[in-house]
């Protein structure tokens, strides 16, 4: 396995299987054909752990959370194997600036071009080189205690992206999913020369 990435995501919960399965989609242009990409599939905090949904647009009513987080690395490894699932790693500390990046988890060293973190808003959050961008949760209830990362349109600064419940958005499986579609949209687009990229399948095609 290699341990250089165009981009690593941090978070294998709504928002980071979200990210990786829009950014694992575009393997056929040009553009992203020869990119590396990988997640980190810690999912052990993942609030999903404990859910239940009934109320998420085109998921079947009573279908548990964590059903959805193994159902999802199983998507990702089938329809794009080329995405890299690192499991059972933990990310400790980030250095370096945009496009040179190392992660360190409790395992091992990664380097890579492009960070997106989405691995929830709890107020445990630790990982070194990013905590000064803590603050309280604009959308949650104060007595939760919940943090996010300071971001413009989820970036923090260039180069690093934050997803999901840690971005500030509220805990919503849809709107969680969104986030992590969106900044890998955001991602395809720099990828792209600038121009604005989505990637769709049809049956027409």
């Amino acid at each position: 396995m290699t341990n250089t990435f165009d981009v690593l995501i941090v978070g294998g919960g709504v928002s980071g299987m979200s990210c990786a399965l829009v950014l694992g989609s575009a393997k056929n242009k040009s553009f992203a054909a020869e990119k590396q990409i990988g997640i980190f599939t810690h999912q052990k905090s993942s609030m999903l752990q404990e859910a239940i949904f009934n109320n998420a647009y085109g998921i079947t009513p009573g279908k548990l959370g964590s059903e959805l987080l193994a159902e999802s690395k199983a998507h990702l490894s089938k329809l794009y194997p080329h995405v890299i699932q690192i499991p059972d790693e933990k990310a400790l500390k980030i250095e370096g600036k945009f496009p040179e990046f190392t992660i360190t988890t409790n395992k091992n060293t990664y380097s890579t071009k492009n960070i997106i973190i989405g691995i929830g808003s709890a107020n445990t959050f630790d990982i070194e080189g990013l905590m000064e961008y803590v603050e309280p949760h604009q959308k949650a209830l104060p007595e939760k205690q919940r943090i996010q990362l300071r971001n413009t349109d989820h970036k923090i600064i260039d180069g690093i992206y934050v997803i999901g419940t840690l971005a500030g958005c509220r805990s919503q499986l849809t709107i969680a999913a969104g986030s992590g579609a969106a900044v890998a949209t955001d991602l395809l687009s720099l990828w792209n020369e600038g121009l604005p990229t989505q990637v769709h399948d049809s049956i027409k095609k």
